[in-house]
């Protein structure tokens, strides 16, 4: 198959950029940006360091992110699994990129800048949940904000179907990769109650 090598040759297959497309790009929250992140519970948090780059979700119950002023957003992180690829690739390069979803609206926001970690006490502390604070909090500085059209999420129906059964589970997945040794039917069924008191 042909390799594409150069953008000089990329862009000759595509027309110019649709101008709202253009016209949407923010440097910092504008007051509609602020409400609509403050209105996403869900994003992906995207980055970059010397093993590569890795995407990560996030969520919370309410805010998925706290903003601090309009350049700046601020990410509690919680409680997972220790791997810590986004971390350590914060430290290592700086540059993320976050998609912000909210359910049932076909719009995604995108945010791109560059991020630092703190474990300030008083901040962290600031995150309180359940008696919990977060270890860490990954202050984003915003380059660039805008909107990506709804095309992607009209072609995928994402809201308005459930396809989960016609995916493994992580049980399945992992009892694949152990050889049965982790996984299966009762990690799946017992994972939520294992969790819940983990959270946050």
């Amino acid at each position: 198959m042909r390799k594409i090598e150069t953008v000089e040759a990329l862009e000759a297959l595509y027309g110019d950029p649709v101008p709202a497309s253009l016209s949407k790009v923010a440097r910092r929250l504008t007051p509609k940006y602020r409400e609509w992140i403050e209105g996403a519970r869900f994003c992906i948090l995207s980055t970059v360091g010397r093993g590569g780059v890795h995407g990560s979700p996030r969520g919370d119950d309410g805010p998925v992110v706290r903003v601090a002023d309009a350049q700046t957003l601020m990410m509690p992180d919680w409680q997972g699994n220790n791997r810590l690829d986004c971390l350590r690739d914060i430290v290592e390069d700086g540059r993320v990129a976050l998609l912000f979803m909210v359910p049932g609206s076909k719009t995604t926001v995108r945010v791109n800048g560059r991020a630092f970690l703190t474990d300030d006490a008083t901040l962290c502390a600031g995150f309180e949940r359940k008696k919990m604070h977060p270890t860490t909090v990954i202050v984003i500085e915003i380059d660039e904000i805008y909107t990506q059209c709804a095309k992607a999420l009209m072609r995928s129906g994402l809201w308005d179907r459930n396809d989960a059964a016609k995916v493994p589970t992580v049980g399945q997945i992992l009892s694949e990769m152990t050889d049965g040794e982790i996984g299966g039917g009762d990690y799946d069924a017992k994972y939520e109650e294992r969790a819940l008191p983990r959270l946050w």
